[in-house]
């Protein structure tokens, strides 16, 4: 089995955009495929979640395959809900690995804001159980990680203030990401004092509906930044039967699985991108990543210890919180972030990060995907 490394990137700005699904895609891979050199590429994988519902199209793989005149090879699209992207990335990751293939573009996109609040909410709300009681009770994400969030604070004594520090951090770092969705500043008063959307949760501690594409090439060698391991794990839709509700088992199992891989730890990664579609997720990321012990995630963030200058710089995208969250696009989105990192010449560099980390959460907690990547020559 041989080294597999990202040669080639390419993003389109996040949010409320004038183009269709298959636009955002086209103009994504052909920035990947033309920074990779324009190399043959033996197959497509696109990572989606609502294409059909939101944008009225399927087919993503073969339409891409056709546009880009890349012949008669094998495409896919890879839904997992929020981590459809990660997923696709795993896919196409471990067959490069295994020999399959030579060369394979790993895209993903989402069309979110052509349609109305109520589709938009009901698409969403199918990565949820819906044939079960919690579904008939008219669960939601924003219910579902407010529970956490109000369940997190009365075990450990977290604040809400500290929700909103996550949120402010994440907004700080948008700022200089010129494809991120919000980059204006705020201040933690505005955050807290934010419209309520689900109690301890406001406007800014929620992700927003975005659209975007990203896409990476992905080859066989050591030609670029270098994928180290892939870690993926699964987990219950619901809530009633989480044996902790403070605990993602699919994003500590998809961790220790990519750690195990890999050869490293916690203590090895120099910057994380992980998935943050509310505020209180990123507290328990990083307590399940292994960077801070279970119910120290708030304290490690009131201390600044995921900004520059503490222990790991996390978010430096500026999250799905303030990045934004085209959900298809969000793994790959996340893995562009850390290639960018560990090629120095990342919005917000981290100095000599050599090994990162990306984490791209599906549902609440239905699936996890873990990469590990290191720098050409480190």
């Amino acid at each position: 089995m041989s080294a597999v490394s990202v040669i080639g990137r390419g993003i389109t700005s996040f949010g409320k955009k004038d183009e269709s699904i298959k636009s955002m895609l086209i103009k994504a891979c052909r920035e990947a495929l033309i920074e990779a050199g324009r190399p043959k590429v033996d197959a497509v994988f696109v990572g989606n979640f609502a294409s059909g519902a939101l944008a009225n199209q399927e087919i993503l793989g073969s339409v891409l395959a056709n546009e880009l005149g890349l012949g008669r090879i094998p495409a896919l699209k890879v839904e997992g809900a929020c981590a459809s992207g990660g997923l696709a990335f795993r896919q196409a990751y471990q067959l490069v690995k295994a020999g399959e293939y030579k060369t394979v573009l790993v895209a993903g996109a989402e069309k979110m804001t052509g349609m109305d609040t109520e589709t938009v909410t009901k698409a969403i709300n199918l990565a949820m159980d819906n044939d079960s009681n919690e579904g008939a009770s008219g669960l939601t994400f924003p219910g579902f990680f407010g529970v956490l969030a109000n369940r997190y604070m009365y075990e450990y004594g977290a604040e809400k203030k500290h929700l909103a520090m996550v949120a402010l951090k994440n907004r700080q770092y948008a700022i200089s990401n010129p494809i991120a969705q919000f980059r204006k500043e705020t201040s933690l008063y505005e955050i807290m004092n934010a419209r309520p959307i689900t109690d301890p949760l406001g406007l800014f501690d929620c992700s927003p509906i975005s659209d975007g594409a990203a896409a990476v090439v992905i080859q066989q060698g050591e030609n670029g930044v270098e994928i180290l391991s892939s870690g993926q794990a699964s987990g219950t839709p619901l809530m009633q039967e989480a044996e902790d509700l403070l605990h993602i088992p699919a994003t500590y199992e998809s961790a220790k699985r990519a750690y195990e891989a890999a050869g490293l730890e916690p203590k090895d990664i120099d910057v994380v991108e992980l998935h943050d579609c509310f505020s209180m997720t990123e507290i328990i990321a990083i307590e399940e990543l292994g960077f801070f012990e279970k119910g120290k995630g708030w304290e490690a963030i009131e201390q600044g210890l995921t900004k520059h200058g503490g222990i790991i710089p996390v978010n430096t995208s500026g999250g799905l919180l303030s990045k934004g969250h085209p959900i298809g696009a969000t793994g790959i989105a996340q893995i562009i972030q850390i290639v960018d990192q560990l090629n120095g010449h990342a919005c917000n560099q981290v100095g000599n990060a050599r090994i990162g980390l990306a984490q791209n959460l599906g549902g609440t907690g239905a699936y996890s995907t873990v990469h590990i990547l290191r720098r050409k020559g480190a």
